[in-house]
């Protein structure tokens, strides 16, 4: 049966097409308006994050023998969170904090003083005996989370990694977030613990790359080495990081536990062997540093990028930026400490934002 349409419900079917192309295309861009396209992301080793509760593996000075308290603790965070949301013009997206002494530290600062910000998902680790962790906010949820845990002679160290994986705008990034051992032993009797966290991140990576050999990785954490560790040291000592240097290739030999650093985008090795995990450094193309020891600027807080990073299809690198303004540093420009009696300060690192924008071509 044919449909006759007089004047007037053709009239009236021509302005319903015209609500549905105005509604249809309001939802393309709503869309468009919501649609991610740069991540900012945030490094910060807050310095002995402890709360305002007592136990036996706080610090002295964190115990409430020592004048600590609950107020302390959350004057102390309210001031984290006020610089974090100075760090950019958008609060930053992901956040990872070295020495962080639990989770609930990381609810708290989330949902007491970043609420409007909507850091949904957390994530800690840390050994049970160990004072402090390391922790992870997102505004993403999670894909998959794991702590790796690293034994040196049948001994745990005290500092797992943290991995995770997230999928943002249905691309993946892959997180290993780390706080390596310290040299407070001495430089050579420490650097095989650090050497052994690099080689759990190497082997871990092989076995990602198995499952998708272009999966983008960023290693980030307080490693507790310089960039440029191998030739602060006189080319002698193989370090767990080591530049994609001819010297450093000789030096090594056929040892592969350590992260190999490059200052060329994408970083592909060129001394090292073809198929060497090998990571760009923005130090390479920065000045100054994140901590600063008896005056000499030193660059232990990293962001270290995978190659797949630099190709123009999903994620990929655009900026790196040491926060090296007040409310950051002193008026000295050094790293502004947190003191423990007065409450003044932030911390003896300085953070570290590293922006990635989206590429769909």
């Amino acid at each position: 049966m044919g449909v006759f349409m007089n004047k007037k419900n053709l009239r009236c079917f021509f302005l319903f097409l015209c609500f549905l192309l105005v509604c249809c295309s309001a939802c393309t861009v709503k869309e468009s308006e919501n649609k991610i396209n740069e991540l900012n992301i945030v490094l910060w080793n807050v310095q002995n994050l402890f709360d305002g509760n007592d136990n036996e593996t706080k610090y002295n000075e964190y115990r409430s023998s020592s004048g600590w308290s609950d107020e302390k603790y959350k004057a102390r965070l309210q001031s984290i969170a006020q610089a974090i949301e100075k760090m950019s013009e958008e609060s930053p997206d992901i956040i990872g904090l070295v020495e962080v002494e639990n989770l609930q530290i990381l609810e708290d600062i989330s949902q007491m003083y970043l609420s409007k910000h909507k850091y949904l998902h957390t994530f800690f680790g840390k050994n049970p005996d160990a004072p402090l962790g390391i922790g992870f906010l997102s505004k993403f949820p999670f894909e998959d989370v794991k702590l790796h845990s690293i034994t040196n002679n049948g001994e745990t160290v005290p500092r797992p990694i943290l991995e995770v994986k997230l999928y943002i705008e249905e691309k993946p990034l892959v997180f290993f977030i780390c706080h390596w051992k310290s040299k407070r032993e001495g430089d050579d009797k420490t650097e095989t613990l650090r050497r052994n966290s690099a080689r759990i991140i190497v082997r871990r990576i092989q076995e990602l790359q198995e499952e998708d050999p272009n999966i983008p990785i960023i290693v980030m954490g307080d490693l507790n080495e310089n960039h440029d560790e191998f030739f602060r040291r006189g080319n002698s000592v193989v370090t767990a990081l080591m530049p994609d240097d001819p010297i450093a290739l000789d030096r090594a030999g056929l040892q592969k536990d350590f992260l190999v650093l490059s200052y060329k985008k994408p970083p592909l090795p060129e001394y090292f062997q073809e198929n060497t995990i090998t990571f760009y450094s923005p130090w390479y193309h920065g000045s100054g540093g994140s901590y600063n020891y008896k005056d000499n600027w030193e660059t232990i807080d990293h962001f270290l990028l995978s190659a797949d990073l630099f190709k123009e299809i999903g994620w990929s690198f655009k900026s790196f930026k040491v926060m090296d303004e007040e409310p950051f540093v002193n008026n000295d420009g050094y790293p502004h400490s947190y003191n423990v009696r007065t409450g003044s300060g932030l911390s003896d690192h300085l953070p570290l934002l590293l922006t990635l924008e989206l590429n769909d071509s």
